[in-house]
């Protein structure tokens, strides 16, 4: 144990392992505050359909050279996430015929513009890294920190200024809309965070993996959690925890941490399925 703790004491005394742990703490839980309503107004498919297309974004970022890519990627990202919000609330056919199309068609295509403008001799590397965040998480410098630091801060913030009015509209769209909230207006708020969620963890986890962070602690929550506020504080709570776990199992087993963090969800989600059996709060 006193050697597995050294062990940990040394990697952690590195700025780049303190920032990796920042930086999964955020994104974690603006997941998970998100990942909730995204889950319960069963909008989870955001998470996943925007994961593609964000890496088809970061495709042609990278193949123009901008230095900073999110100021591409997370424009690109935020309208098709309301483009995929107003599809997703057609119940027909074409609107995930119309997902299926662009999630799918991101992918391919942003390959095959890495592959036709190659801005590295490794592709297969870089795509590997950027689908499931094997090292990029690990090069952060304070610029990306900060980055995240703001836009968590804005998204923890938004989720409390309107947090009254995101359970109504999560709960009862029709009667929150009939009371005069302006339902179309806080959708957009939801799917424009999420886009902007999407992009910050793509450090995280990669873009394939994106949508784990999002539904897994939400849906271990409600295995035990039956209140909305009791749910969300669960879900932050799992969602962190899983995120500090994986990054330290990562570290001490050498293995990729999107993944790592991922493995740690569904091993927290079988815990609480049997745990839930038993106890309901």
């Amino acid at each position: 144990m006193n050697s597995v703790l050294n062990e940990l004491g040394y990697y952690f005394s590195f700025p780049f392992v303190q920032y990796a742990l920042i930086v999964g703490v955020l994104i974690a839980l603006c997941s998970a505050l998100f990942g909730v309503i995204l889950v319960l107004k069963r909008f989870s498919f955001l998470g996943d359909g925007l994961s593609h297309t964000a890496f088809g974004a970061l495709a042609i970022a990278t193949v123009l050279g901008v230095n900073n890519e999110i100021y591409v990627v997370l424009p690109i990202t935020a309208v098709l996430a309301v483009f995929l919000l107003k599809k997703g609330q057609n119940t027909k056919v074409k609107g995930d015929a119309a997902l299926a199309m662009m999630s799918v068609g991101a992918l391919a295509i942003g390959y095959m513009i890495l592959n036709i403008f190659p801005g590295s001799p490794n592709i297969a590397g870089d795509v590997c890294s950027t689908l499931f965040g094997a090292t990029s998480i690990l090069t952060l410098d304070k610029t990306d920190v900060l980055i995240c630091a703001v836009f968590a801060g804005v998204v923890i913030a938004l989720f409390m200024i309107f947090y009254n009015k995101i359970f109504a509209v999560t709960f009862d769209e029709s009667f929150s809309e009939g009371t005069g909230i302006n339902t179309d207006a806080y959708n957009i708020i939801i799917a424009v965070v999420t886009a902007v969620i999407i992009v910050v963890a793509m450090n995280l986890v990669g873009s394939l993996l994106i949508s784990a962070l999002i539904v897994f602690p939400a849906l271990s929550a409600m295995r035990i959690y039956k209140s909305f506020l009791g749910t969300v504080i669960c879900s932050a709570i799992v969602a962190v925890v899983s995120a500090m776990l994986g990054i330290v199992i990562s570290i001490l087993a050498s293995t990729p941490v999107g993944p790592s963090i991922v493995v740690m969800n569904i091993l927290f989600f079988v815990l609480f399925t049997i745990t839930g059996r038993f106890i309901k709060v």
